[in-house]
């Protein structure tokens, strides 16, 4: 498995993951669709957060999208989406484009990356709840599924409300 950073010309493969990954029989387009499409148009999307994972014939079977959210002025990464191709699930996958969007975003300088998700799954990459760090969710009913992960640049007094990206409001 190869993880790499996306391409425009990626895009087709990584709408077809997101489709198999969201898709309910009762909707036309999985939501994601959608969202992942707005996150790309905004100054929110840094390109070197957006992977793709290629299996052995280079066929993309996953992929990771962090965008920029903010605390304050200070703007943080969030794992935003993540998808891995139903038929090839528990290969690691997903394990592989987490670790590689956390490494991304420390070259980055980055001070954290936050994500909206299961404690038992994302704890395993040293995520905490973001309480923890004097951070809070836009929803307070979120409570331990909000966390985060501090890299090399964490600064402690970096505390407050973290902002998603403006197309969350409208997902």
């Amino acid at each position: 498995m190869l993880i790499r950073r996306e391409t425009s010309a990626d895009l087709p493969a990584v709408r077809a993951v997101t489709r198999a990954c969201a898709h309910k029989p009762h909707e036309e387009a999985p939501a994601e669709l959608g969202l992942r499409d707005a996150l790309r148009r905004g100054d929110w999307w840094t390109p070197a957060l957006s992977l793709v994972a290629e299996d052995e014939n280079g066929t993309i079977v996953g992929h990771a999208l962090c965008t920029r959210g903010r605390i304050g002025s200070v703007r943080v990464p969030n794992l935003s989406l993540l998808g891995v191709h139903p038929d090839h699930r528990r290969r690691g996958c997903g394990t592989a484009l987490v670790h590689a969007s956390i490494a991304a975003a420390d070259a980055l300088d980055a001070p954290m990356v936050v994500v909206l998700g299961d404690p038992e799954y994302y704890g395993r990459f040293g995520f905490r709840p973001s309480t923890d760090f004097g951070i809070v969710g836009q929803e307070p009913a979120w409570g331990d599924f909000f966390q985060v992960r501090t890299l090399a640049a964490y600064d402690p007094a970096l505390q407050g409300e973290f902002t998603y990206p403006a197309p969350f409001g409208s997902a």
